[in-house]
């Protein structure tokens, strides 16, 4: 039954997770306020062992453990109220133990005060069908031993004290489900954003980089037809050039496909790697770049680091082209057990055609060692030519 779920929870259920952590400026206050308040807490535990030795025939050690019982539960309920007020409840039965008729109540004001501070906690963060319960069950002792004139008074204090913890509670909690959702209001219209984006990158791309690409590829493919009288290297040269412009077409096509995707789950061809250089390599050389390969066995390496190794060894042999055509190139690809080491050097050549401004290849470079925890270094060398190299840790960031 709906009535039975709570009581079972107030009888053996666990406490509510504790509230999220508060502001550094609750954290500063707690660093002078926990030792004054623990010091309060013994103030009152001598306090209230004395009230009971002078009000009621009670041995020494019994005042003390009735004085003692009275004040722990308040600690408790800072991080557990439910345990708190199971701790404390036994009291409310207990604590009348040897009362003087004489007496306003039969509980000491100590454990009344302790009480009412684990019943203000444990509304302030239970669930209204648990403080019904507790607020129920609390006012049972409460008719049964005290005085008839205050008894009534007394319940109604514990059920406004319940009512106004509950509201409060509410109020908290539904400024809690309105910043939460505001926050994820934003996070999506960031995400949205972040897709306007990238969609709007990838028609770019596709419109105009896409085009192009295609024009040079078909161009290539017709020339030896259009031409006629080429010389048999030009038609070789012309079939590498078109080969060349078809693969960055496929390249061009899994990107926009990722740039498409509204998720990171999308399908995407496999990436190339650490295999995929001594092909790069020789359509370097059919392109008519003087390179060389020098690659040391490596067992296995991590697919990131791979695809890392690959583009940095295709932007460097796009560079050597690029800026010094004709000048010889070397590739070294070596592994140790810590790390992959890459090296592109390339002697000087003829000058390069000029271009339209500096591009990015060395900072993507820079960027794809530096997300792996690796180094590269780029820069001119003593004879006139320029090198590349990375190393890229093996063991996952």
């Amino acid at each position: 039954m709906e009535f039975a779920g709570p009581l079972r929870r107030v009888l053996l259920g666990p406490d509510r997770r504790p509230a999220p952590a508060r502001s550094p400026r609750w954290a500063r206050f707690q660093v002078y306020g926990v030792p004054l308040g623990l010091l309060a807490l013994v103030g009152l535990t001598i306090g209230n062992m004395t009230y009971l030795l002078d009000n009621r025939p009670l041995h020494p050690t019994v005042a003390a453990l009735l004085a003692g019982w009275a004040v722990a539960p308040v600690v408790v309920a800072v991080r557990r109220p439910l345990l708190a007020w199971r701790l404390s409840y036994p009291l409310l039965f207990l604590g009348v133990y040897a009362a003087d008729p004489g007496e306003a109540w039969p509980w000491s004001p100590v454990q009344i005060l302790g009480f009412l501070l684990v019943l203000g906690a444990l509304v302030w963060r239970e669930t209204p069908a648990v403080v019904a319960w507790v607020t129920v069950l609390s006012v049972v002792p409460v008719l049964l031993f005290a005085p008839r004139a205050n008894a009534v008074g007394a319940a109604v204090l514990l059920v406004a004290i319940a009512l106004a913890g509950d509201l409060v509670s509410r109020r908290r909690r539904a400024r809690e489900e309105l910043a939460r959702q505001a926050e994820l209001t934003e996070l999506e219209q960031a995400r949205r954003a972040v897709l306007e984006e990238r969609a709007r990158i990838a028609r770019e791309m596709h419109d105009v980089v896409a085009h192009h690409m295609s024009m040079i590829a078909v161009q290539a493919e017709t020339a030896p037809y259009r031409i006629t009288g080429l010389p048999a290297p030009a038609m070789a040269e012309f079939g590498t050039i078109a080969d060349g412009a078809r693969e960055a077409l496929g390249d061009m096509r899994r990107l926009l496909g990722v740039l498409r995707a509204e998720t990171d789950e999308s399908p995407r061809a496999p990436q190339p790697g650490l295999p995929d250089v001594g092909a790069l390599v020789e359509t370097a050389q059919r392109a008519g770049v003087p390179v060389t390969l020098c690659a040391a066995e490596v067992v296995e390496v991590p697919e990131a680091v791979g695809l890392a190794a690959y583009r940095i060894v295709q932007e460097a042999l796009a560079n050597a082209a690029r800026h010094a055509p004709g000048g010889p190139v070397s590739v070294s690809v070596r592994g140790t057990p810590e790390a992959l080491e890459v090296e592109v050097g390339n002697e000087p050549g003829a000058p390069g055609p000029a271009v339209g401004g500096p591009g990015h290849g060395l900072v993507g470079m820079r960027e794809r060692s530096t997300l792996l925890g690796g180094t590269l270094e780029a820069g001119p060398r003593p004879d006139g030519g320029y090198r590349v190299a990375a190393r890229l840790p093996l063991a996952a960031r």
